[in-house]
């Protein structure tokens, strides 16, 4: 809106520029043709047609503010009404030479704020007060051929101005067309992460009921079996002994389901540390496979939003899971650079065999999504035999 503002007030301003310029024009014209048809204007005449060339001008300028208190339906034939008789009046009290030039602007405004069918009234007149002097002064003949030319160019600048009005109005609507598509797209990112958090939370709540069944399921057959094992450990102390193993290998199942399950309940695998601490943590696993593993922190580390942190850590896990099955890598590079005030990047390149085709694997297309809703982009860079490349950039946005 804003811009939108500053172009009309500045092609407001280039109008009456043009205004001002045509009318001084106008003058200079007349005065020139009156000096070589050796007339001669009186003080009076000077005097009648500069005030109705200043009343013309003033209210070309001001006509929004003069009009005002006018009903609106009347604002357009007043001030067009106007317009032709200060027209005329300079033709007759100066002479025709440049009052052409004069009213020509008039058709400019006719073809901005009529319908086509409203603006006939207006060229006629515009016509008619450019011609009458010319025949008042001169013969038919010639006022007959002035009013072909003046035809003329009022017919070009018909056209001119509903050119203009038309790209402008195609301007308009790319600028309007472009900010919905802006916040449609704002819109789809929304709705992005509330289907992402509302999945999240349908997970953690499986889970939990996961937990609750299992775990209940195991603790009640220990429990029965230390019950069995304290019932029988005088009498039958072989049998006690065989009930206390199965209650330790059930307590085992049941604590490795418990950490399955609390991992896969974790919020974020970035809580409660930085997105370099648990990127170099990923780092150091990768390592543990073998393949030598370089991790660089480019510029000053600084606090990521933690979409964008979670976005950038999953893409590192997938991008080192990648090197770890399919690359064949001895060595793979990792930065993570915050050298940049409105982007935070992600690198990692590796030695492997690199790859033929990109455009599959779920994961890949993971990490171009992530990065996309926010506002980000994904490169990859690779070819057989001589290693993978793959580069993450997402704009950094202010923490709240």
């Amino acid at each position: 809106m804003e811009l939108r503002s500053v172009s009309s007030t500045t092609q407001d301003q280039q109008r009456k520029a043009l205004l001002l310029f045509l009318v001084v024009v106008g003058y200079v014209v007349t005065f020139i043709t009156a000096a070589r048809s050796g007339f001669k204007f009186t003080a009076p005449q000077i005097a009648v047609g500069v005030l109705l060339g200043a009343g013309y001008l003033i209210l070309a300028l001001f006509d929004a503010e003069l009009l005002r208190r006018f009903p609106e339906h009347t604002r357009n034939p007043i001030y067009f009404s106007t317009q032709c008789l200060f027209v005329f009046g300079m033709g007759i009290t100066l002479g025709p030479g440049g009052n052409w030039l004069i009213g020509l602007p008039m058709v400019g405004v006719a073809v901005e704020r009529l319908s086509p069918r409203g603006r006939w009234p207006v060229y006629i007149g515009i016509l008619a007060a450019i011609v009458l002097p010319i025949l008042y002064y001169s013969t038919w003949e010639i006022a007959l051929m002035n009013a072909l030319i003046d035809s003329t160019a009022i017919i070009f600048v018909v056209i001119i101005t509903q050119m203009q009005m038309n790209e402008q109005r195609a301007r308009e609507k790319a600028e309007r067309l472009t900010r919905d598509l802006e916040a449609a797209n704002r819109q789809l990112a929304e709705y992005a992460s509330q289907a992402e958090e509302l999945a999240a939370t349908q997970e953690r709540n499986r889970l939990a009921r996961e937990i609750h069944d299992n775990i209940g399921h195991y603790l009640t057959i220990v429990n029965v079996q230390i019950e069995a094992a304290k019932v029988t450990l005088d009498s039958d102390p072989k049998r006690a002994l065989d009930s206390l193993n199965k209650a330790q290998e059930l307590a085992r199942k049941g604590l490795a389901s418990v950490r399955e399950s609390v991992a896969a309940l974790r919020v974020s695998p970035v809580e409660n540390r930085s997105l370099e601490e648990a990127i170099s943590a990923l780092a150091d696993e990768t390592q543990t496979t073998g393949i030598a593993v370089k991790f660089d922190v480019l510029g000053e580390p600084r606090v990521v939003d933690e979409k964008i942190t979670l976005a950038l850590y999953r893409a590192a896990q997938e991008g080192l899971t990648n090197v770890c099955k399919h690359a064949h890598a001895s060595r793979v590079d990792v930065q993570l650079d915050f050298s940049r005030a409105d982007k935070t990047r992600l690198s990692i390149r590796d030695d492997g065999v690199g790859a033929a085709d990109t455009s599959s694997g779920f994961g890949l297309i993971g990490i171009r999504e992530r990065a996309h809703l926010l506002g980000g982009e994904c490169k990859i860079e690779t070819q057989v035999g001589k290693g993978f490349r793959l580069e993450i950039s997402i704009p950094v946005v202010e923490t709240q």
